[in-house]
């Protein structure tokens, strides 16, 4: 009989960690990048609802056989349908900036997500914020001014909408805390998808466009898909290691985006980009470091 596999030691657990934030960081500007693409030919609203309807087929298939219709039962129905609205609205004003502005520069700006969600932790969760981290959030807009330079003959309009984006997102994680410990994991990775996936519907009809051909069929089924398994990513890495060691981390997709652009757009951040994202991204460490100092 072979011996049972010996669990996974701190130190493993660690890197485990950080490896599937890291994956993460990948998968999720495949989906941005696909979404671009099929930008270029399709609406917005239907590129979302594809992202929103491929996601909860993936959370039915894997959680229902074991946990029946129950996992539609929840304790707070009004705040699960405002995490599913701001979600939407997230990837709806995502995905239709990336039809008109480089991968990078949106994955730059989305990256301030963190610093709104230290700002509003006060008036939303009570979350004292304290002056050095706001000071912080402050520094972090400043890099997004130079990434997206307005008033200068580079600033597009599209840039906003990334901003709105990472607004919407900043609420659904708020959102996020508040209904954690309240109803199962499980519950809300399947919410958090339902107003795109069946509310749209109602919409859909009126801006639908069947694909051109088997390869946007792919991609279209392909954004549920990476969207889910990014999620999935960043909850096991969460689950093998501490928050304040992985978190940092996600701003590997910032990598993944510059990969992802020049693989399938050919596009490369200018120096701005690339200073703009380095003091956002500088703001958004120091904000995580000072958290973990006075837990």
């Amino acid at each position: 009989m072979n011996p049972a596999k010996a669990p996974p030691t701190p130190r493993q657990q660690i890197l485990l960690g950080i490896m599937f934030m890291c994956a993460s960081g990948v998968v999720f500007p495949f989906m941005s990048g696909f979404a671009k693409v099929l930008g270029q030919d399709y609406s917005s609203l239907q590129i979302s609802w594809a992202r929103a309807f491929g996601h909860i087929v993936l959370m039915f298939a894997i959680f229902m056989p074991k946990r029946g219709l129950g996992i539609m039962r929840t304790k707070r129905p009004r705040v699960q349908a405002a995490r599913a609205i701001v979600q939407f609205c997230s990837n709806l004003c995502f995905f239709f900036a990336v039809a008109y502005i480089p991968l990078a520069k949106a994955a730059s700006i989305s990256l301030t997500a963190p610093l709104i969600v230290a700002l509003l932790a006060w008036p939303v969760l009570g979350e004292r914020t304290t002056l050095p981290r706001a000071i912080a959030s402050v520094v972090g807009f400043l890099g997004v001014l130079v990434v997206i330079r307005p008033g200068s003959a580079v600033f597009h309009w599209a840039s906003l909408f990334v901003v709105a984006s990472a607004s919407f997102y900043a609420i659904y994680q708020l959102l996020t805390r508040k209904i954690a410990g309240v109803d199962p994991p499980e519950t809300s990775t399947v919410y958090s998808s339902v107003i795109g996936a069946f509310a749209m519907l109602l919409v859909i009809p009126f801006v639908w466009q069947t694909p051109a051909s088997w390869q946007d069929f792919l991609m279209f089924c392909s954004l549920g898909i990476l969207g889910g398994a990014g999620h999935y990513c960043v909850v096991l890495a969460m689950g093998y290691a501490p928050a304040n060691i992985v978190s940092p981390f996600q701003y590997f997709q910032l990598v993944g985006s510059v990969f992802v652009g020049w693989l399938l757009f050919s596009d490369m951040p200018d120096a701005f980009t690339w200073v703009g994202a380095g003091i956002i991204i500088g703001a958004g460490l120091f904000i995580g470091w000072d958290q973990a100092r006075r837990r």
